[in-house]
């Protein structure tokens, strides 16, 4: 059956869909030995010959067992499956055995907290995606208390340092002294480094930040460099649309199981 190539990349598990239609694009996709950079191409993988970097992908497109995996990443992880500069990669915190993994979404090199990683492209493209409104929180220690004032220009969106104006937020305070603050975040866009730079735009940067909780789930009982399996029911869960209206898009200026990674 044809299907669209960036649709199958992100069903053989080898990342999302739109981290797949910048592959096509890159010209990282053959067809029967052609490249292909046209994402509205259709292949069928019961008669063509798909390769991603050179790998064919057809074998990771039968049958096989989907794989969900919640992971407290520890500071000083890349949440990738590569890195040029050889930097520790989440994907190293869980055990090969359990295949090709990879992160739905990211967590900054610096940012703790919860991080889902899985094979299945079309879970990674329904959590990652805007519209779903998943909502993602995260406690934020940051320099220096902030005006009431500055936390209500964050939580009715600001422009960030490349003009881009960020969603509305939900921002509450929850513990200070003289030096620090510390706040909870809920965010249901994931721009690169959006909290830091959020803070950053009102002067008082980010000393530390963790996400504690991704749609329903939170599990504080999971240790720094472990994982555990996510249950079915929490599968299905997730993928179950938020009932909240989503607000305005903003302006333009543009189971269960535990287990221990490595150490």
């Amino acid at each position: 059956m044809l299907e669209r190539l960036q649709k199958l990349i992100a069903t053989a598990g080898i990342a999302s869909r739109r981290h797949a239609e910048e592959m096509i694009s890159a010209g990282q996709v053959t067809v029967n030995g052609q490249v292909v950079t046209e994402l509205g191409t259709k292949a069928d993988p019961a008669h063509d010959h798909i390769k991603v970097r050179g790998k064919l992908i057809n074998p990771l497109l039968e049958t096989r067992e989907k794989i969900y995996v919640l992971l407290n990443k520890p500071r000083g992880y890349l949440s990738s499956v590569a890195d040029p500069e050889d930097r520790p990669l989440v994907t190293q915190l869980v055990p090969q055995s359990l295949g090709r993994l990879h992160p739905v979404g990211r967590l900054d090199f610096n940012t703790e907290g919860l991080l889902l990683l899985t094979n299945d492209g079309d879970f990674t493209n329904f959590i990652t995606a805007a519209r779903n409104r998943v909502r993602k929180v995260y406690e934020v220690k940051v320099k220096g208390v902030p005006p009431e004032s500055a936390i209500e220009r964050l939580q009715k969106g600001i422009r960030l340092d490349d003009g881009v104006r960020t969603a509305p937020a939900e921002i509450k305070k929850i513990d200070e002294s003289d030096a620090n603050s510390w706040f909870e975040v809920v965010l249901h866009e994931g721009r690169n480094q959006q909290i830091r730079r959020m803070f950053d735009a009102i002067g008082h940067s980010v000393t530390k930040l963790r996400r504690v909780r991704i749609g329903f789930l939170t599990d504080e009982q999971l240790p720094p460099k472990h994982w555990r399996f996510l249950a079915p029911a929490e599968v299905t869960k997730l993928m179950k649309a938020p009932t909240k209206k989503r607000p305005p898009r903003p302006a333009k200026a543009r189971g269960a199981a535990h287990g221990k990674g490595r150490a």
